[in-house]
């Protein structure tokens, strides 16, 4: 009798994508658009980016720039760096994450289960946060540590490119032409400069919605202290490299985005992570302008439980100064006063520096056309 041979089964690489999306049931009013979002916490790792940390580790390996035994270094405290600990564990590799003292200790916790070593940067860059520090730092390790590969995703092109071939493609295909608009959060610009691509080319007349943090200058305005994570930067990056892709821009603040996630989770039962409700503040203050005929698509970015000792946490919301209030009622009248910062992005709020990833020593050299499928 000849042996039955099973089919070459997946790997932890190829369980990325096809994310669900659900329609949310309970934070519109009838007559208003239909409010839908996709579940990237279904990812294996948690969250969004392990799109982008896949398919550069894919075309890494495919090029060479990443080989057996090498060590992945990364700046980043939270899902990317989180992501490619797990890919790292899965494919024999080293991670190195440089992070800062906002790392939270769920995410602490986290990359130290996949074996990731940490290193921790106690110096502000020049707009008072550490991104920029974190990165030269990192580069310099990838410099000093030999078989070593960055990532880079502030600029490599890798990261959008990944939302542009899988993100951007399941929206459209997922949500039917009644989808008007599609609110993506802001901070190293891949998804939402990867979906827009996208979106200006196969259905130029749904909506491009940008969201960021008041604090951040990504789209320009004035620098401060904020505390959502996972948004915000303090230039433009170069994953969102057409702002004329973008049709409107938002920003929200700390109590939008802690106050919408909890009622996300506690009206609609998606348990998400904080800039998960920033863009769901947008997004609804867009529903409740539309109409029964058309469809708001936000991303979940990541799965709630990261942030139950911060944004699900009454203590400490209180010791920062943030409403515990989750009432539908609440988010709905926050919605409500939002006005868009700007209706004209290309023209108003580009803060590029295009000489910051040669002055940080950015080794990021890929060509998108490189990539792999």
């Amino acid at each position: 009798m000849t042996p039955t041979i099973s089919p070459v089964l997946p790997e932890l690489l190829d369980a990325v994508g096809e994310t669900p999306i659900v329609r949310l049931r309970n934070l519109t009013l009838p007559g208003e658009a239909e409010v839908i979002i996709k579940l990237e916490g279904a990812n294996p790792g948690g969250s969004l980016k392990d799109r982008p940390a896949a398919h550069i580790i894919r075309h890494a390996e495919n090029s060479g720039a990443l080989r057996p035994g090498g060590t992945i270094i990364e700046s980043s405290s939270g899902n990317f760096g989180i992501a490619l600990a797990m890919f790292g564990a899965s494919r024999g590799y080293q991670v190195i994450a440089v992070v800062d003292p906002k790392l939270t200790t769920t995410n602490r916790a986290l990359l130290e289960a996949f074996g990731a070593e940490i290193i921790v940067v106690d110096e502000q860059d020049d707009s008072g946060s550490y991104h920029k520090t974190r990165i030269a730092l990192a580069n310099q390790l990838h410099r000093q540590i030999p078989n070593s590969f960055r990532p880079d995703q502030c600029f490599n092109p890798l990261n959008s490119d990944a939302h542009s071939r899988t993100t951007a493609e399941e929206l459209l295909s997922q949500a039917g032409p009644e989808l008007t608009a599609i609110v993506c959060t802001v901070s190293t610009g891949g998804h939402l400069g990867g979906i827009a691509r996208v979106i200006a080319r196969r259905a130029p007349q749904v909506t491009v919605i940008g969201v960021d943090v008041d604090g951040s200058t990504v789209f320009g305005g004035r620098a401060h202290a904020y505390l959502t994570p996972g948004v915000g930067l303090s230039w433009t990056p170069v994953n969102l490299e057409d702002l004329s892709a973008v049709d409107e821009v938002y920003k929200v603040t700390d109590e939008d985005a802690y106050r919408a996630c909890r009622t996300l989770t506690s009206a609609e039962g998606v348990l998400a992570g904080v800039s998960t409700g920033a863009a769901l503040t947008v997004a609804l203050a867009t529903a409740m302008r539309g109409n029964a005929r058309q469809r708001v698509a936000l991303l979940a970015s990541d799965r709630g439980e990261r942030y139950l000792s911060t944004a699900f946490n009454d203590d400490w919301l209180h010791e920062n100064g943030i409403s515990t209030d989750r009432s539908i009622s609440g988010l709905r009248t926050r919605a409500a006063r939002l006005v868009p910062y700007s209706l004209r992005p290309d023209q108003e709020c580009a803060n590029y520096l295009p000489d910051l990833g040669e002055q940080l020593g950015s080794p990021s050299k890929t060509l998108v056309g490189e990539a792999s499928a």
